[in-house]
Order: C-alpha cells, then sequence, then structure tokens
C-alpha cells in the first residue's frame, strides 16, 4: 500500500492533481481521473480518513434525519428504496452515512447538535412532517441540506408529482367507467398525503363527479391497519363506492383484506387502485394496480443536489433553492376492472 506521493510517482501527475482526482473535484478530466484512480487500485492505495478530512476540510460523511412522529418509520418500503438509492449514489462519490439516533431526545441533543459533533458535510432529511422543529432547525443551519418528500420554501427538495399521480388514478377509474369513486387518503399533515387529495378533488371537478358524503377518508400514516380501518368505513355507506383511490399501498392492503371479509371480491365488486408500487404488492391477491414513484431517481437526485451544495461548500439560500419533482406512472395489474352494468 503506497503513499499519495507514491501514487503521484506513478502517474506522472502532480501531488495537487492525484489529491483532487481522489476527492472528485470538478477540474481535473475524466482521462486524467480514469487514470490516477486505476493506478490506485493497482497499488491497494487508501487514503488516510484523518488526513484527507484535514486536507480537504471535509469529514465525508452525510447525516441522515429520519423524522419518525409521523410513525411512518423506515420500515416503510418505499422510504427504504430511496434511502438505498441515495446511499448508492453517495457512496460512488466517497461519502459515507451517519444515521441519526431515535434516542437523541433522551440525551438532551438535537439532530442538529449530533451533526455538528459528528462534522457531517450535509444532511438529507426524509420526512414529511415539515412542523417538526428538529426539521426547523436544521433548515435555519448553514449546513447543505436536502429534503426529501416534504415541499418547502427553504431548502432544496425532491419529491414525486403527487397531485398528478392522484388524477392519473382517478382518471383510470373513470376510463374504466366508474363514476362513484372514493379515496383512502393519508393524513393531511403530510404533504404527499395533502398533494394527493389535492390531485383527487381536481379530477373528480374536471370529470364533473361529485365528490359524495363518507367518500373521503383520512386513513392517517399510511398503515395496512388504517386503511383496513377506512376501507370498513366506506362499505359501511349506505352508497358504497364501486372504486377507491387509496394514496398508500400498505393501506390499499388493508382495503383489499377488509373487502374480502364482507364476502366481496376485488376488482368485480369493487376496483381498488394504490400508490407507491412497493414489492409485496406483486404477491397479493389480486395483484394491486398502483402509481409508481421512482425511488431510485428520488434517491439519486438528493444525492445530486446535496453533493452540489457540499462541492460549493455553501448552503443553498433561499433564492437558490432547487425543487425536483419527479414523474409517476400508473402500473396496471390485476385490482381494478370496469364497472358493474
Amino acid at each position: 500500500m503506497g503513499t499519495i506521493y507514491d501514487l503521484a510517482k506513478k502517474t506522472g501527475f502532480s501531488i495537487t492533481t492525484v489529491s483532487k482526482a481522489l476527492n472528485n473535484y470538478k477540474d481535473v478530466s475524466e482521462k486524467t481521473r480514469a487514470k490516477i484512480l486505476q493506478a490506485a487500485a493497482e497499488m491497494d492505495y487508501l487514503p488516510n480518513a484523518h488526513a484527507q478530512s484535514l486536507s480537504t476540510k471535509r469529514s465525508w460523511a452525510i447525516g441522515v434525519m429520519f423524522s419518525e412522529a409521523n410513525e411512518v418509520g423506515m420500515k416503510h418500503p418505499f422510504f427504504n428504496g430511496i434511502i438505498e438509492s441515495f446511499r448508492h449514489a453517495t457512496e460512488e462519490h466517497g461519502y459515507d452515512l451517519i444515521f441519526a439516533s431515535r434516542n437523541l431526545r433522551n440525551r438532551d441533543m438535537s439532530y442538529l447538535e449530533h451533526f455538528k459533533h459528528r462534522a457531517v458535510d450535509g444532511i438529507v432529511v426524509i420526512c414529511s412532517d415539515r412542523m417538526d422543529e428538529q426539521v426547523q432547525e436544521l433548515m435555519q443551519s448553514d449546513i447543505p441540506f436536502v429534503v426529501v418528500d416534504m415541499d418547502s420554501a427553504n431548502c432544496s427538495v425532491v419529491y414525486s408529482d403527487n397531485t398528478e399521480g392522484a388524477r392519473m388514478a382517478v382518471n383510470y377509474l373513470y376510463e374504466l367507467g366508474h363514476r362513484a369513486i372514493a379515496h383512502i387518503a393519508g393524513d393531511s399533515s403530510i404533504d404527499a398525503g395533502a398533494a394527493r387529495v389535492k390531485g383527487y378533488e381536481l379530477a373528480m371537478h374536471a370529470l364533473d363527479l361529485p365528490i359524495q358524503p363518507g367518500y373521503l377518508v383520512n386513513a392517517g400514516f399510511f398503515s395496512v391497519e388504517e386503511g383496513k380501518q377506512a376501507m370498513e368505513q366506506l362499505l359501511q355507506l349506505s352508497s358504497p363506492p364501486t372504486a377507491v383511490f387509496v394514496a398508500g399501498d400498505q393501506m390499499a392492503i388493508g382495503a383489499i383484506e377488509a373487502v374480502h371479509e364482507h364476502g366481496l371480491r376485488v376488482p368485480e365488486d369493487i376496483s381498488v387502485i394504490g400508490y407507491d408500487d412497493i414489492e409485496m404488492i406483486k404477491y397479493i391477491t389480486p395483484k394491486l394496480t398502483t402509481i409508481r414513484q421512482d425511488t431510485d431517481e428520488i434517491g439519486e437526485a438528493a444525492a445530486e443536489l446535496l453533493i452540489e451544495q457540499m462541492t460549493a461548500k455553501e448552503r443553498r439560500t433561499e433564492r437558490r433553492t432547487e425543487r425536483r419533482v419527479i414523474p409517476v406512472r400508473l402500473i396496471e395489474r390485476a385490482s381494478c376492472a370496469p364497472v358493474k352494468k
């Protein structure tokens, strides 16, 4: 295992150029960077992390804050997919992830204090609660910062086109002949939940369809059980819907279970369309038609925005914030069918 001096001698480049290539500076050509990285691999060169930190004034660490106040948590497959994509994209640039411990509050330490103590170069927040005090404190700091799945005017954000996704779901059901279309919604305090309700209402209005009393049900925080309870409410109405747009796949799984327990069939008696396209819905009966969120693209976009800020060594001001809205698409499976005549 050689030193950076050995690597410079082997490649014929200056120590400065070698250092820049290893640390992904943009003023090094791809050809030069490739030659240096190849030589480093041949030499089993591994830079000393402490020395690298001193020379570059970077820790090569990114803090990850995951707010669980809304009880969604990292167990949700959608957020797991984003984290995996984000991790892969940032590791390619030499960064490690540091997750904020859930018991920081018990140690009387805020997330911001924790991340400053760990000297992270940037922070990604995967959170849907814009009013979380910890998130607000991070937004007001000078650390490079990106938020996923929450809209905000104060920082760079990445999220799916939830309003359009909801419109897409309603329009699809309409094309199948459904007119009595209900919506099992996520809590409106969550940006994604509010945006999907908005899309549902806009689509129903555009199609000149009334939202009948009881057809818009707040099912809370996207759990299977809450989806089941919401569907129970819809099935007890004097005029139950013929189709239901559900704001999350896990809730849709619970909704389908409720339909089956009432002796009804999906999609023969009631059509159900979900949102997210998590892995497990391919294996339930019937396989769920849904709106797919691209977790790979969301994670990669968040990584790109954050790395841009960290490389520039400045947090984007309100004037320079960026908003990446990731397109969604309809995935047809077996849980929707033409309305019964």
